[in-house]
């Protein structure tokens, strides 16, 4: 990792709070994201501050399997409130695109030796994501699976 990696993840985690409040409303307009209203705004503030104010760690020193803990409670959790896979999925993607836009927006990756400096951070963040959104589909199904069974049981 260049040296301004750990500039930009600290900047990241230092505006987590904001991050998220944008991340809440952006949420919230999206027709995509519908049924989040049954999310307790303040689990989704926790979860989502969750990520950006420790995105260093999670992209650093956390394991595979420690995202897939993390990720199958959350698939899990919103299988349990009712929130379609595709509503869960797409709100992961804002999560995703809400760093990028606060990036963006903020003109931090604006000289183009410090975006391929930081290509090795794109392509750690893409993977997070894209891992957390399949271990959270992965609970989600889990559950879904075990309300079927139990289901099934109650009729026998």
């Amino acid at each position: 990792m260049t040296i301004l990696a750990p500039r930009l993840m600290q900047l990241i985690e230092t505006h987590a709070d904001a991050l998220a409040e944008a991340l809440k409303t952006k949420i919230k307009n999206s027709e995509r994201c519908a049924d989040y209203c049954r999310v307790p705004p303040d689990e989704l503030t926790t979860l989502v501050g969750g990520i950006y104010g420790h995105l260093g760690e999670w992209l650093v020193t956390k394991t595979e399997h420690d995202l897939e803990r993390r990720y199958v409670v959350i698939g899990r959790r919103r299988a349990e409130q009712g929130i379609p896979p595709t509503q869960m999925l797409w709100c992961i993607v804002l999560v995703k695109e809400n760093l990028w836009d606060y990036l963006r927006e903020n003109d931090i990756l604006q000289d183009t030796t410090q975006v391929f400096g930081e290509l090795e951070l794109v392509r750690m963040v893409d993977e997070f994501f894209d891992r957390a959104m399949y271990y959270a589909l992965c609970g989600y199904e889990s559950a879904r699976h075990e309300r079927e069974l139990m289901a099934r049981a109650a009729r026998r």
